[in-house]
């Protein structure tokens, strides 16, 4: 008796799977001129080919790198003395004594340790702020050290020239800090409103992405992120300096004026040119 079932089937030719369309070279190429994402990877076999393994392990490294360096402080306090003569900035430390401890406790992150609170009870009790920056390593110290200073010569200027009565605080760099530890150091300088400038979790085509975080009148182990507006992706890459300088300053305006942050302010016009934004030009 003849199994008809498994000669049709040994009869058959082997399928050959034509290329995809979306992989082909020209159209992959296009796609990687428009993004960093990896899109389009070639392939040998069922494989990723050489070139494209060794790059993912060298984003992944960087990114891991960006995770555990350490802040150098030295250079930053020396470059923001510079920025702003007239105010020496505060140098504090979280309650995560390390690195290993500040990744596996993230509520030591966000509070002050001992003497760094001690520092700030030090400092004169009659003054009172209308603004706050804290500079934070966060998950990427390499965001910090790149991007905070050039960051903040783009916004200082553009603060001067539409909030000219702003007051504000003596900057704070931060080690070991998460986004709240802000809303500490507001409040023991007296400062109606934070911005905090943090690292951001790394990813595989930035490891160096700055955020910045807003929040008016912060109140510690109260406030919550929908209490907070953010601006993301600070880099070279990323958004502008300038821009990100014109939604910041957008932001301090509105929450001055409308005296909250959070979901309850929005974001600004999006159709609208950083000059718009920095002249006043709102949504």
């Amino acid at each position: 008796m003849t199994d008809t079932s498994s000669s049709r089937l040994s009869d058959q030719k082997p399928q050959t799977l034509e290329p995809s369309p979306a992989l082909t070279p020209s159209l992959a190429q296009r796609l990687r001129a428009l993004t960093p994402a990896r899109v389009g990877l070639h392939r040998t076999g069922i494989s990723q080919a050489t070139p494209e393994l060794l790059d993912f392990q060298l984003a992944h490294g960087r990114a891991r790198d960006a995770v555990h360096a350490p802040l150098q402080p030295a250079g930053l306090l020396v470059e923001l003395q510079t920025l702003l003569p007239q105010e020496k900035p505060l140098l504090l430390h979280s309650a995560a004594p390390d690195r290993n401890t500040y990744l596996q406790r993230p509520d030591l992150g966000r509070r002050l340790d001992e003497l760094s609170r001690q520092r700030l009870q030090q400092r004169p009790s009659h003054y009172a702020y209308d603004l706050q920056i804290v500079i934070v390593d966060g998950l990427s110290s390499v965001a910090v050290d790149r991007h905070a200073v050039p960051l903040l010569t783009e916004l200082l200027p553009s603060l001067a020239n539409s909030s000219p009565s702003l007051t504000l605080a003596p900057i704070c760099v931060v080690q070991q800090g998460r986004v709240a530890i802000g809303d500490e150091i507001a409040q023991a300088l007296s400062a109606r409103m934070v911005i905090v400038l943090i690292g951001e979790r790394p990813g595989l085509s930035s490891p160096d992405s700055l955020g910045a975080y807003i929040t008016w009148e912060p109140r510690p182990g109260l406030t919550t992120d929908a209490e907070r507006n953010c601006i993301s992706n600070i880099r070279t890459e990323g958004l502008s300096y300038r821009d990100a300088a014109a939604r910041l300053s957008f932001y301090i305006r509105e929450a001055m004026d409308k005296q909250t942050t959070g979901i309850a302010l929005k974001d600004p016009n999006l159709s609208h040119e950083p000059s718009q934004l920095k002249s006043g030009e709102s949504a």
